[in-house]
């Protein structure tokens, strides 16, 4: 097992800027989106992840309702290619035109950004404010294996409470899903 360092940026601190390619063959800066949105949410996610599955459909909806309030989401995959053909870019624009995301899709190949968010999970939600300050991580919900069930929606509330000034509680939940995949 190897053990990796990583920083685990805390509720309440900057989130790590990053520089990653898109499946649409540009460079996406979270500098860039912080001054053209209000909030940003970061999702770890893998193309092979059977919970990311689950929440496809979920995020795509959460996407789709808060846009209009000056939101979007951005899918980052920092799963390790190498020996998981699945998880490689080509793969990746694959499963987004299959998936019909309506959310940038990037790839973090060096995993630096995935590490220094402190993604340990697939799927995991990160929420950063306009300032880049890291508001709520984890879960997207309490109920990943039925979409109509009853439960918290973690995510979706600490997106409505941050759009509106209010405090998001709780600020973190424990991530749950499949482990991301490491390069040796």
């Amino acid at each position: 097992m190897t053990i990796l360092e990583s920083i685990n940026t805390p509720i309440g601190s900057y989130a790590p800027d990053f520089e990653l390619p898109g499946i649409d063959n540009q460079v996406h800066h979270l500098s860039r989106y912080l001054k053209k949105f209000r909030a940003v949410g970061v999702i770890s996610m893998s193309n092979h992840c059977p919970y990311v599955a689950l929440y496809l459909d979920r995020l795509k909806k959460i996407q789709a309702e808060f846009a209009k309030f000056s939101f979007t989401l951005i899918g980052m995959n920092g799963s390790a290619a190498i020996g998981h053909p699945i998880e490689s870019f080509e793969s990746m624009k694959v499963f987004a035109e299959c998936h019909r995301l309506n959310f940038p899709y990037l790839w973090d190949p060096t995993q630096d950004v995935t590490r220094s968010f402190g993604a340990c999970k697939t799927p995991m939600a990160f929420l950063i404010d306009n300032n880049g300050i890291l508001r709520y991580k984890g879960q997207i919900d309490s109920h990943p294996q039925n979409p109509l069930g009853r439960g918290e929606d973690y995510l979706r509330k600490a997106i409505a409470s941050l759009l509106k000034g209010h405090k998001i509680y709780p600020p973190e939940t424990e991530a749950i899903g499949t482990s991301l995949i490491w390069r040796n």
